[in-house]
Parts: C-alpha cells; sequence; structure tokens
C-alpha cells in the first residue's frame, strides 16, 4: 500500500513530443528481459513476424540477425519494433516519436508506442499514448486493450471493465485472454483463469500464434491448487528451452500469494534458464530482500543493473543498499515461558538506542499473545525492520519511492516506517507492528496458504482487541460503504486488496475484514476464528473453509454478517445525515469559540459515532470545548472515552495523562504516558515526565528505560537523563552504575544542584556503611 491536453492533432503531436522528452531519460537498453515477449498484434507486419518466430523459439542469434535486417525498412514502426526486440530503447522511443510526428492521426503508431511504456514501467505515458489513439479512433480495441493492461500492471479497478468491454466488442484477441487469465489468478479466481486460457489456446492454435504464455500461466493454475506445474513447464522449454519467463510467471504468483521462499526457488531456476533475463534478476534480489539476505539480494541486483541500468527499481534497491551501514542490527533473546525466540531488529543509528527497547517489549508481548491465542510457535528468529524515511522503506518492499503502505510483512521478517518516518499524529507505530506481528503468525501457521481478506483481518481485529491501544476503530468511508452496500462477498473479498474499484475500497476492505473476524468472534466465539485460520493449512477455498468451520453457505455467512453489521451501526446508519450535520456545527462552533453551542453538536455527533475516533473525532472537540467552559470532569470523562475507544492522538493523551494526575488518579495516568510511547516515542520531555512518575510509584526497572530513552534523545543536554538513571540504579540496588551516572550528570552539568545532593547523599551512605 497515487489534465489532459485537447483532442486534435496539434495538441496530441505536442503532448507526443513531451512525453518523449519526459521519458527518454529512464529509457535505454532494456536487454533481453522483454525481447522475448509475445506481441499477438494482428497489424504486426510479416516481416517481423518471421523474426518473433525465431525468438520465441529461443534461436537468439537468428533473431538478431533478422531483426537488424529490418533496420533500414521504410516503414518506421517497423524500424522501431526492430530496434525494440534488439534493445535499443532509445532509438525504439526516437523512431516512434517521428512516426507520431509524421502522422498526426497515426493509431497504430500511438498503440505500439504505448506498448513500449508498459514494457518499461513508464505507466502514465503509457496510458496518455493509448488515450490518445483512442481520440483519433475510439473504437480501436488494441488501443483499449493497452490502456486496460496499463491499469492491471498498476492494480487499479478500471481494468476489469475496460477489459470486458474489449471482449465485447471483439472476442478473437489472444492477448485479451490471457489478460483475464493473469488478472483472474492474480484475484485467486483459479476457474476464471482456466476458461480464459482455454479460449486464449483456442486462438493462438487458430492464428499460429506462440502459446508460451498460456503454457506459463497454466503451469501457475496448477501451481495455485498446489499440483505440479511440470508438465507444463517442460511444453514452454520444449518450445523454447532459453524461456526463463516460465519460472519468473510463477514466481509472480507465488509473490502474489506471499510465497516468498517458493519465488526465491523459481526465480533462481528463471536466472538459470535465461542468465540475461535482467527482469528476474532483479525481482530474485528484491525477494531475497525480503527475505533478509542482503549479501545475495546485492549480487543479483547488481547482476540486473549490468544488463539494464535504467531499471528505475534496481537503481533504488541499490542505493538503498549503500546506505545499509547507518543502520544498526543486533539479535536479542526473548524468554517466554519455556520457550526462547530470537528477534533481529535493523533499526537508524540515530534512533536505535530509544527504539529498540520498545520494539522488542512489543514483539515479546505480541509472540506470547499470539502464540497462545493461534496455537503456533515460531520456528525461525522475527526480524523487525524500521526506517526513518519513507521513501527508504517503500524503496525495502517495493522498490519505488512514493507508496501509501506504514507496514509490511515477509513472512518472519517485518519492515515498517519507524515513528520519524510520518509527522507526529500521522500513524501509530507501535498498532502498526502489532498488525504486522500478527501476519507473521497468520501467514507462517497456514504455510502463507491464508486468503489475504483473513490475514489482514486477522491483524486488524487484533490491533482492536489485544494490541498497545486497543478498541474498535471503524472510519466514516467504511461505514458509508456498508450503507451504499458497496461490502464485497467473503468469497470475492481479497479483490478489494488487489484491485479496488472506487476510491478508498483497499481502506474498506481492511475494515470489513476486521469486523468479519469480530462478527465471527461475537457471533461463534474466539474458538471459531483460531478454527478458520487453521483450515487453510491445506489448500482449501474461502467458501470451503466456510462451509467446514460454520457449518453454512458462504452467502448465507455473508447474510449473517450484513445482518450483524447493520445491527452494530443501525442508529449511526439512520442518522447519517444528522451526525455529518452534527460535526459540522460543532467545528463551526468551534472556530467561533462558541464553547457551549460546540458541546451540544459534538455529543450528539459522538454518541451517534461512538467509534470515529480519526481526524476531527467529535470526542476530542467535545473534551476541548467542555475544558473551555471550565468542565474539566466532564472534559476528563470524553477524553476517556476517546482513549478507551482506540484513540491515541498524542496531544490528547498529554493532555489526558496530566487530567488523570490531576483528578488523583496516578496509575492511570502513569498507563496513558506509557502509551504514549507507541504513538510519539521521540519526545523527551514525554520520557522525562514518565520516568519521573515511574520513580515515585516504585516502577523502578521501567523508569529507567525512560531515562535511558531521554539519554539517546538529549544529546545538547543530558544532565536530567543521566540523574534519574542514577536513582533509577540505586532503587535497583546496582550502587556502581548509579555513581557512574551521577558523576556523567555532574560531568555534563557541574553545578546541577540535585546531582550534587544526590552525589554527596550516596559518598555518606557509603562511609556510614563502611
Amino acid at each position: 500500500m497515487r489534465s489532459m491536453t485537447p483532442s486534435g492533432a496539434s495538441g496530441a503531436t505536442l503532448l507526443s513530443t513531451a512525453i518523449a522528452a519526459c521519458v527518454l531519460a529512464t529509457l535505454a537498453v532494456f536487454g533481453a528481459a522483454h525481447a522475448g515477449a509475445i506481441d499477438y498484434d494482428p497489424r504486426r507486419s510479416a516481416s517481423l513476424r518471421v523474426c518473433d518466430d525465431h525468438q520465441q523459439h529461443g534461436r537468439i542469434e537468428q533473431a538478431r540477425k533478422c531483426y537488424s535486417l529490418l533496420l533500414t525498412d521504410s516503414n518506421l514502426i517497423t524500424q522501431a519494433e526492430a530496434r525494440w526486440a534488439l534493445g535499443d530503447l532509445r532509438a525504439a522511443n526516437e523512431l516512434f516519436r517521428r512516426a507520431v510526428q509524421d502522422n498526426d492521426r497515426a493509431v497504430q503508431a500511438r498503440v505500439r508506442w504505448g506498448w513500449l511504456f508498459v514494457q518499461t514501467h513508464q505507466y502514465a505515458d503509457a496510458a496518455e499514448l493509448f488515450r490518445q489513439a483512442l481520440r483519433i479512433f475510439p473504437k480501436d480495441v488494441h488501443a483499449k486493450l493497452g490502456l486496460a493492461q496499463t491499469f492491471a500492471e498498476r492494480f487499479e479497478g478500471q481494468a476489469k471493465p475496460l477489459l470486458e468491454e474489449v471482449l465485447r466488442e471483439n472476442d478473437e484477441l489472444p492477448a485479451a485472454h490471457v489478460l483475464a487469465a493473469r488478472m483472474a489468478l492474480e484475484e485467486g479466481q483459479l476457474a476464471a483463469a482456466e476458461r480464459a486460457l482455454d479460449r486464449a489456446a483456442q486462438l493462438t492454435a487458430q492464428q499460429k500464434q506462440p502459446p508460451l504464455e498460456i503454457y506459463a500461466l497454466r503451469a501457475a493454475v496448477e501451481l495455485s491448487r498446489e499440483r505440479s506445474p511440470h508438465a507444463w513447464i517442460q511444453r514452454a522449454l520444449d518450445y523454447n528451452p532459453r524461456y526463463g519467463a516460465v519460472f519468473a510467471t510463477l514466481a509472480h504468483f507465488e509473490v502474489m500469494r506471499r510465497r516468498y521462499r517458493e519465488a526465491t526457488v523459481l526465480l533462481r531456476r528463471a536466472v538459470e534458464v535465461q542468465p540475461d533475463l535482467w527482469s528476474a534478476h532483479a525481482e530474485l534480489g528484491a525477494n531475497l530482500l525480503r527475505l533478509g539476505d542482503v549479501a545475495e539480494a546485492r549480487s543479483h541486483l547488481a547482476t540486473a543493473y549490468s544488463g539494464d541500468p535504467y531499471s528505475p527499481t534496481t537503481v533504488n534497491s541499490l542505493r538503498l543498499l549503500d546506505r545499509i551501514d547507518e543502520f544498526e542490527t543486533t539479535t536479542a533473546h526473548v524468554e517466554i515461558g519455556a520457550h526462547v525466540y530470537q528477534v533481529k531488529t535493523r533499526l537508524h543509528r540515530d534512533e536505535a538506542a530509544v527504539l529498540r527497547p520498545y520494539a522488542l517489549d512489543l514483539a515479546q508481548r505480541g509472540i506470547d499473545a499470539f502464540s497462545k491465542r493461534y496455537g503456533f510457535t515460531l520456528r525461525e528468529p522475527m526480524s523487525l525492520e524500521l526506517y526513518p524515511d519513507h521513501d527508504d522503506f517503500a524503496v525495502r518492499v517495493a522498490a519505488l519511492p512514493g507508496i501509501g503502505l506504514l507496514g509490511v510483512t515477509f513472512g518472519y521478517v517485518i519492515a515498517m516506517d519507524s515513528p520519524s518516518g510520518r509527522a507526529v499524529g500521522d500513524f501509530h507505530w507501535g498498532g502498526t507492528l502489532w498488525h504486522e506481528m500478527a501476519h507473521v503468525f497468520t501467514l507462517e501457521a497456514t504455510e502463507h496458504r491464508v486468503p489475504r481478506w483473513l490475514s489482514e483481518g486477522i491483524s486488524v481485529f487484533e490491533e482492536w482487541r489485544t494490541g498497545p491501544t486497543p478498541g474498535v476503530a471503524v472510519p466514516p468511508e467504511a461505514i458509508m460503504a456498508l450503507k451504499e452496500n458497496r461490502l464485497l462477498p467473503v468469497a470475492a473479498l481479497d479483490s478489494g486488496f488487489i484491485r479496488p474499484s472506487y476510491p478508498n475500497q483497499v481502506q474498506v476492505s481492511y475494515v470489513q475484514a476486521g469486523l468479519l473476524c469480530l462478527f465471527i468472534e461475537e457471533r461463534f466465539g474466539f474458538e471459531h476464528l483460531a478454527a478458520l485460520l487453521r483450515q487453510f493449512t491445506r489448500n482449501v477455498s474461502t467458501e470451503q473453509a466456510v462451509a467446514n468451520v460454520f457449518r453454512m453457505s458462504s452467502e448465507e455467512f455473508d447474510r449473517q454478517f450484513d445482518a450483524y453489521a447493520r445491527a452494530r451501526y443501525q442508529t449511526l446508519l439512520a442518522h447519517m445525515d444528522e451526525w455529518d450535520e452534527q460535526q459540522e456545527r460543532a467545528h463551526e462552533a468551534a472556530e467561533k469559540e462558541q464553547w457551549a453551542d460546540a458541546v451540544e453538536a459534538a455529543r450528539r455527533a459522538a454518541a451517534l459515532y461512538p467509534e470515529h475516533i480519526g481526524s476531527g473525532s467529535p470526542h476530542l472537540l467535545l473534551a476541548h470545548a467542555l475544558d473551555k467552559l471550565g468542565r474539566r470532569r466532564e472534559a476528563l470523562a470524553a477524553l476517556e472515552r476517546y482513549y478507551t475507544a482506540g484513540g491515541w492522538d498524542p496531544a490528547a493523551l498529554r493532555d489526558l495523562a496530566h487530567w488523570l494526575e490531576e483528578a488523583g488518579r496516578p496509575r492511570e495516568s502513569i498507563a496513558v504516558l506509557a502509551a504514549l510511547n507507541y504513538a510519539d516515542p521521540l519526545n523527551p520531555a514525554q520520557h522525562e515526565e514518565l520516568g519521573e512518575r515511574l520513580l515515585s510509584e516504585a516502577q523502578n526497572a521501567a523508569a529507567l528505560r525512560e531515562f535511558q530513552a531521554l539519554l539517546a534523545l538529549s544529546a545538547q543536554d543530558p544532565a536530567a537523563a543521566y540523574f534519574g538513571a542514577a536513582r533509577a540504579h540505586r532503587a535497583l540496588g546496582d550502587a556502581a552504575a548509579s555513581r557512574r551516572n551521577v558523576l556523567d550528570a555532574l560531568a555534563a552539568a557541574p553545578h546541577f544542584k540535585p546531582a550534587q545532593e544526590f552525589l554527596l547523599q550516596m559518598i555518606e551512605e557509603r562511609q556510614n556503611n563502611e
């Protein structure tokens, strides 16, 4: 987990030229990675098809000679295609540009140029070229198919309806059926994939097109059914002994299923069969990174770069690895009962000392909780990687900056933003880590067979039930989706994560999956949720698993869940307009400092929608307005309701902690301050205050951790941190450590009177004991 030029000849030409200039820097020799890609376009010239036949049968030298003879062809498109096939993408790009300039109404040139950009991952530019072609000739199915392919590559919901339109207009395009099969496979719809492949096979046979992609996808279907794909692999290799793409295709679907070890084996085979398949080297490097093998990952990424130095994903990954020495890697041993677990952390050196204790604390609590709840014991060390630069995290998990994810789990490896990777209050890093740790258990307990919806649902559910800031938090977009009947059937819920069809559907799918798990717990008991997870220790569909555990069809399960969700939110669903109106009234009144009016409206909004704890939460507005009116007791109660519902806004929690202390409830105040460490751990004043509070309650080990965190954050003024640590060590009975720390405090601030007095006291006690 991102304005078109007006139609017309001159506008289209200018825009095409601009595209060429913009992307030329990222186009270079792409090598053999795509040289063997199959082009089913019936408009492709016969001379090119002769060369294609050599290429697709693995006769590489003959293919190169054949394409070379076409470099002086009178047709610019043929020249461009030959340059493309030979890997000279700069020249191909220039030739397509010239073909478009020479003919403002050229459709095929734009379509083929668009496919060049698809294969080099320049999806925005590809989409614009396909749209240009459609503005010139709206019925061109090849342009529509190219646009559908672009949407599919970016996992956008527009791909499916556009592809369906293409197939209605022309059912005899093999590429359309191949794309339909690939999309169905990505969504786990195996029967639909097989139907599409049957039609594609029929058409390729009739049209004398190569069957290689069909063989690869049939092998992927077999693998998805946990049957041997060997027969289809062998047919592909018999047709083309250098067709490493059959293994790369299988690896793609294994990655989609989060089976990274299996994908690695397949990618090794891909580069063995086709050593110059640079894209497979790049994906192998990325996959080895997912598994935590940095050294070998670097080797394959370097190989990929040697053949394709302009791939942004490869370049980004290598740049990140060049900075890997900025991170500290340590291994801790966590004891839980009779088990000892290894937890590895990779943290940036600037924040490792602060974050490591809290990350390990959450790891210990998570391993303990999830082992008991799901009956699975970790078999390998768990690795936690936190990145202070969000783009570094994005490159780590997707090789591209700018993704909207917070954390990703690759088996036993968790990578995520660190608290400094986002603005304070933007995300709850402790909840994110808890969410990802739940994935470790659901994925590994099922050997990665668990469907995406259930793994994500359990992670959301565990955030709500057992996380560091528990509480069921359901955002407005999920309520609106329920109201408008846009929630998906459980059997199709994976598609909401993979290829969303409306804005925010991914977020809605997360919440729906969490609510499904909550429904199971409340209606049938938690043991049924654990039993549902265990169903996926073998290869079963969601429909089969639901029938086995709940003794009902998935359709009946959907009906019962819908009734449960509508009953849970019946008041809000019936008064959504009123809630929206009261929210608006409350904010307007607060802006005008009309606090009494704000209280009335915010109280009603909070009563209608108590689970709204995100931005603009009525709980926060109500507490603020009540406090402004001098009604601190009521304000405190409003903040407590917010906190109990799962709210974690750092400023609000600091207010809550202080108000609880003022109300004579110190232990509850301490608990709130401690919870802040999982929302805003890089705040020095917060650690100092919590350390002092913990010392006053004789929670000395916890106090020491706070002062050590303060020390890591207070390089400019460490005296208070050393002094706090000195007192904590003394309370724990470590006189030597206490003495060292108080001396360090005085070295930092020689006139720090409390430290002077503490040292004198220690000296006097030591003399008296002697």
